[in-house]
């Protein structure tokens, strides 16, 4: 794989904070086109987010909202004419129920909490133990047996934020099964993020089939911190009561639209983000806004003129639980000729880069797109609904977005679509608008690792 590094050194203010990011200042002709078409669009692109957002709602799978979401893209793809299809996927169903938490000694009151997502429930009655603070893993013992452990690892604060969540989130998806190796009760986990104002992020788990499976929620970074100097100085007592169940797998589909190719047509580049979010906040940043950034760069592109490669949008149904999305388009398309898989899937800031996942020979193609986009790219990039596409050889790209804000409302109530600047919104559209146009334009695409394209 090449790295390409071409940074842009102007900054400018973003319209929710007083921080700095890199602003957009492309100079290549394509990438300054789709630009201004992106941002005169301005209003629509916007007010498809607003659409999906509050018509729609959270849209966790197998929910009412899901169903909504689908309707909703399905007519925008429509009305955007493209041929639509609904690809059936079959999609995990999990209630959240209730939850409380309440520290029950040195002195009682109550903490605030939220289930993560795929948790099992607590007896009706609760959970009540003492609790043992935990910082990393290395520290899971059999002091844990019998208690209920609070994993207070933190989110570490960089930029781009998302390099830092591999390491935090590890405690949140195995966290639970680690410590009931150890014969633990239940799990308590600091939310996942690196700024918070006594926000709680869910998230999922995973468990492990060879240990028992034990409740676990997130608690917020505010809790998490105190609970644990309370720990340092006595023994502290939680009660956690959580009440989630599981359901038959649901219907649910992937919602495709696409724009035939006139010169390659069975050559594809597919576009996506995920449909589906938490049952929590209104999920525009994760994935709302990755989704009206495919949608709307593919209208873009029909708008700009007729492409020589086949390109089609996918809404994802189930990235969050369980990728049955991802994983149902590639049972279903993975034999097609895919040149490459772009993926939008970290909110909705202004475009900083792209990273890839490439052979060589994909990376030489690539990279003549790139240059006067004034964005960087990196390699070890895609997304997790293209990740099978990706597994199978194919270009892989996955958007970087300013994502300094993205996980104060990742996964929360407070991901809402006022947290989304809709100029920024309309900037990684265009970008993503520039690069799909020369996708499926450019000759000679390497079509999967070290197969050429006719």
């Amino acid at each position: 794989m090449i790295l390409l590094l071409v940074f842009a050194c102007v900054t400018a203010p973003t319209a929710s904070a007083g921080e700095t990011v890199a602003a957009w200042n492309p100079t290549g002709v394509e990438w300054q086109r789709f630009r201004a078409l992106a941002q005169a669009d301005r209003e629509h692109i916007y007010a498809r987010l607003v659409e999906l957002c509050d018509g729609a709602g959270h849209r966790l799978a197998g929910s009412p909202g899901q169903k909504r979401a689908e309707a909703i893209g399905a007519a925008w793809l429509k009305a955007d004419g493209l041929k639509v299809t609904l690809d059936p996927v079959k999609v995990p169903v999990w209630v959240r129920g209730e939850a409380s938490l309440a520290v029950t000694g040195p002195r009682a009151e109550p903490l605030r909490v939220l289930a993560l997502g795929g948790s099992v429930a607590t007896p009706d009655a609760g959970i009540e133990a003492p609790i043992v603070v935990i910082r990393d893993f290395t520290e899971l013992s059999a002091a844990v047996n019998g208690k209920i452990v609070l994993y207070n690892h933190p989110m570490l604060p960089g930029t781009p934020s998302i390099d830092h969540y591999g390491d935090a989130v590890a405690y949140r998806g195995g966290g639970a099964s680690k410590a009931a190796a150890f014969g633990a009760v239940a799990v308590l986990v600091r939310s996942v993020t690196t700024r918070s104002l006594h926000t709680l992020h869910t998230g999922a788990l995973g468990y492990d089939e060879a240990q028992p499976k034990i409740p676990a929620a997130a608690i917020t970074v505010e809790d998490a911190e105190r609970l644990s100097r309370l720990a340092g100085a006595g023994e502290v007592r939680v009660k956690l009561r959580l009440t989630p169940h599981t359901e038959p797998d649901a219907d649910a589909v992937n919602v495709i639209g696409e724009l035939r190719g006139t010169g390659r047509p069975e050559e594809i580049v597919v576009i996506g983000g995920h449909l589906d979010s938490w049952d929590v906040g209104q999920g525009a940043a994760d994935d709302g806004a990755g989704i009206v950034e495919s949608v709307e760069a593919l209208r873009l592109v029909a708008k700009a003129g007729a492409p020589k490669r086949t390109i089609r949008v996918v809404l994802f149904a189930n990235e969050e639980n369980g990728l049955r999305g991802g994983k149902a388009y590639f049972a279903a398309h993975g034999s097609e000729r895919h040149v490459a898989a772009v993926e939008s899937d970290i909110g909705g800031g202004a475009p900083q880069g792209f990273g890839t996942t490439a052979s060589e020979a994909q990376q030489a193609w690539l990279t003549p797109m790139l240059a006067g986009s004034g964005l960087f790219t990196r390699p070890d990039g895609g997304g997790a609904d293209i990740s099978p596409l990706t597994h199978d050889g194919v270009l892989a790209i996955g958007l970087l977005p300013d994502d300094s804000h993205y996980f104060d409302v990742h996964h929360t109530d407070a991901d809402t679509v006022d947290k989304i600047d809709p100029a920024a919104l309309a900037d990684s559209t265009g970008a993503l608008a520039a690069l799909l146009w020369q996708l499926a334009n450019a000759p000679d695409a390497p079509v999967k690792a070290g197969v050429r394209g006719d």
